[in-house]
């Protein structure tokens, strides 16, 4: 395990190149009209009136000849079940598609609803058809490369928004895409911080706080930049932003762009290449056509993956001299929380305690208070078709050891009584990926911990401590597992057992039962150990 985000590391023998694979980027604009739902915010009023900056569906592929691996992130404030198995549909050349939202809350509305909805029209076919020409866009642009990450801790950009006190030092992961010259080609980043900089009274569509990192990196390195959410469900800019304006969405992408430049510089000071349309000698970059990602049918929605699905050595070997695309994926299915016992004097309570805390003046007591009632307003109102289940283990306390449902879903559909939610994980040559859906607490991926490249031993590797004046240290995290949130599914938040002692906001808004999470990072952590 890390000790403060960048002092200890698992050394697995790729620290300056991983095994070579072929790597492809492709890009779509995913346009909102003016006069769109927006999601995010339970009080936002008002339809969208502009936009600020645009929202973008990325796309990098991994192929190591015969397996195709494409992570897709969207500038959107969550993805369901529906939308996913409609674009792993209609994507037939990726033999594994995952789907992840940013979760920024300036952007449409696509069906946010702890423990999964439908999503809705338009969003179900213009987000299919962004992912559709991104992939091709990505696969088109694959060149022969190798992809290795590097961890470090962020400091004054993101801490544990129900903690006013906590220090403000979140794990940041970075995933460098080299070229067989070990240029620079393109950068992933992984970035566990809730995406609400700007506020519920804003009404200008924008990809928040990872589209200000994806300008900033790509102004600094010139090679495309995909930022994706992590485990950042208790974790927001509530007690480090300056404002919540544009202004201050580029103060915090700066600093974000700062520290994973110093970590790509800490990991390897080898040169960038910036791609053009006549550069061949890395991967490309390719964007889909203007206009085009507003049409399109979602097509024939299979459902999720039920099991373990793995690419393996039952599956042909790779070509000769490229590393292996590997993935595995199983779907879990959560106990429901029982929900509170008196939802009227819940509120009552919760509403009371609000209106003392703005009499007292206290900033930072109201927005907790506020935050709390606003948790117990999203509890009492149930998902659609989803009553809480008679059985159903109750939300404050722990639950009894869980284990995957697996066969648990019945013929045609979901049990009311479990929420399903799919891990994956992913081996991308010398690259390790894990997606959890919902909104995983940050220590859930602290739960999941490192795993070891295949095929290697670990050896533990200590690093110098930084002191509290300095960045945290950079590790190399070629043999660890970066964690992804926001994936293939929405259950809503995912509270570590520990969190549902406290009954903060999270709590109160959360679908699934106490030790769920921790059910979700066994389940990762089984995946990694098999794959």
């Amino acid at each position: 395990m890390r000790d403060g985000y960048g002092t200890a590391a698992w050394a697995s023998g790729h620290r300056d190149r991983g095994p070579t694979v072929r790597i492809g980027y492709g890009a779509a604009r995913l346009d909102v009209p003016v006069g769109s739902s927006m999601g995010g915010y339970i009080d936002r009023v008002g339809k969208s009136t502009g936009t600020l900056d645009p929202l973008e569906v990325s796309a990098i592929t991994w192929f190591d000849g015969h397996r195709r691996f494409a992570l897709v992130v969207a500038d959107v404030i969550c993805v369901n079940t529906d939308l996913v198995a409609a674009a792993r549909a209609a994507v037939p050349e990726a033999g594994r598609l995952w789907l992840a939202a940013t979760h920024t809350h300036a952007g449409p509305e696509t069906g946010c609803v702890p423990g999964g909805s439908a999503t809705p029209q338009p969003w179900s076919a213009h987000v299919v058809g962004a992912v559709r020409h991104a992939v091709a866009a990505s696969v088109a642009a694959e060149r022969s490369a190798w992809s290795a990450g590097v961890s470090g801790g962020l400091r004054d950009v993101g801490a544990d928004r129900s903690l006013p006190g906590a220090e403000a030092v979140v794990p940041l992961d970075v995933a460098a895409v080299r070229d067989g010259l070990g240029r620079l080609t393109g950068v992933l980043v992984v970035l566990p911080v809730h995406p609400t900089v700007l506020p519920a009274a804003n009404r200008r569509v924008s990809a928040d706080l990872p589209g200000a990192v994806r300008r900033a990196l790509r102004e600094r390195l010139g090679v495309w930049v995909v930022v994706a959410t992590g485990a950042a469900g208790d974790i927001s800019t509530r007690h480090t932003r300056r404002g919540q304006d544009a202004a201050e969405l580029e103060r915090l992408g700066e600093l974000v762009a700062d520290r994973c430049v110093g970590l790509l510089g800490g990991a390897d000071r080898r040169a960038t290449v910036r791609e053009t349309p006549e550069d061949s000698g890395g991967p490309g970059s390719a964007s889909a056509p203007e206009g085009a990602c507003g049409e399109g049918s979602p097509g024939d929605v299979d459902r999720p993956t039920v099991g373990c699905e793995h690419g393996d050595a039952s599956r042909p070997a790779p070509e000769a001299g490229l590393g292996r695309v590997a993935w595995a994926a199983r779907e879990c299915v959560l106990p429901r929380a029982a929900g509170p016992g008196d939802p009227a004097a819940l509120l009552a309570d919760l509403r009371a305690a609000y209106e003392e805390s703005l009499a007292a003046g206290d900033p930072v007591a109201i927005r907790m208070a506020r935050s709390r009632l606003e948790g117990a307003r999203v509890a009492t109102t149930r998902a659609p078709g989803s009553p809480p289940s008679a059985d159903a283990p109750p939300a404050s306390g722990p639950t009894a050891d869980l284990r995957p449902g697996l066969g648990a879903v019945p013929e045609g559909g979901r049990a009311l009584s479990g929420i399903a939610a799919e891990v994956g994980v992913a081996r991308l040559g010398g690259l390790t990926l894990v997606a959890l859906p919902g909104e995983p607490f940050l220590a859930v991926r602290e739960l999941i911990g490192e795993a070891a490249t295949p095929g290697g031993e670990r050896a533990h590797e200590t690093l110098p401590a930084s002191g509290p004046a300095t960045e945290p240290a950079a590790v190399a995290a070629s043999g660890s597992a970066i964690v992804l949130g926001y994936a293939n599914g929405y259950p809503g938040y995912l509270p570590t057992r520990e969190a549902y002692l406290r009954g903060e906001y999270e709590v109160l808004a959360a679908r699934v039962a106490a030790g769920s999470a921790e059910l979700l990072a066994t389940t990762a952590r089984e995946l990694l150990e098999e794959t």
